[in-house]
């Protein structure tokens, strides 16, 4: 069963451990070309833009490594840099949405229940298409969930 998402979260099980895969990554980012930070601090790294190559949507990763036996599970969580604000978009958004889908259908259902033709209840698929375009707005491609 699927569970719904705001920010997309992906995990996967590594045959390192979680100090050889924070030192790959490490190694990784100083090779020349490579336009990514990484912020490290034990087992928990964030990756973003530099300042100069970030706009108001610019991604970053959150990676947090958990040592397991075998390996390390790596937990990846996406979200925008320094720009709560854009989730915080998205949440107002939803909310706004919710709250007109259920006047909406206070209104309708209450003019149905007196026999009155309820033309407004055709707002409410409108609504439920807008919710689903916000929530796949907000995910990332399908090319970065691998």
């Amino acid at each position: 069963m699927s569970v719904i998402e705001i920010r997309p979260r992906f995990q996967q099980q590594l045959a390192l451990s979680p100090s050889e895969a924070i030192e790959r990554l490490r190694a990784a980012l100083q090779q020349p070309g490579i336009d990514i930070i990484g912020a490290f601090m034990e087992h928990h790294v964030v990756l973003r833009f530099p300042p100069e190559k970030q706009h108001y949507w610019s991604p970053q990763l959150a990676l947090e490594l958990e040592e397991m036996e075998g390996g390390a599970l790596l937990r990846r969580l996406f979200c925008s840099v320094r720009r709560p604000s854009v989730w915080l978009m998205f949440m107002f958004m939803y909310s706004i949405l919710g709250m007109l889908s259920l006047f909406v259908a206070i209104m309708g259902f209450s003019q149905v229940s007196l026999g009155l033709s309820a033309p407004i209840l055709w707002t409410l698929p409108i609504a439920a298409v807008l919710v689903l375009f916000l929530y796949f707005s907000a995910k990332p491609a399908s090319g970065l969930t691998g």
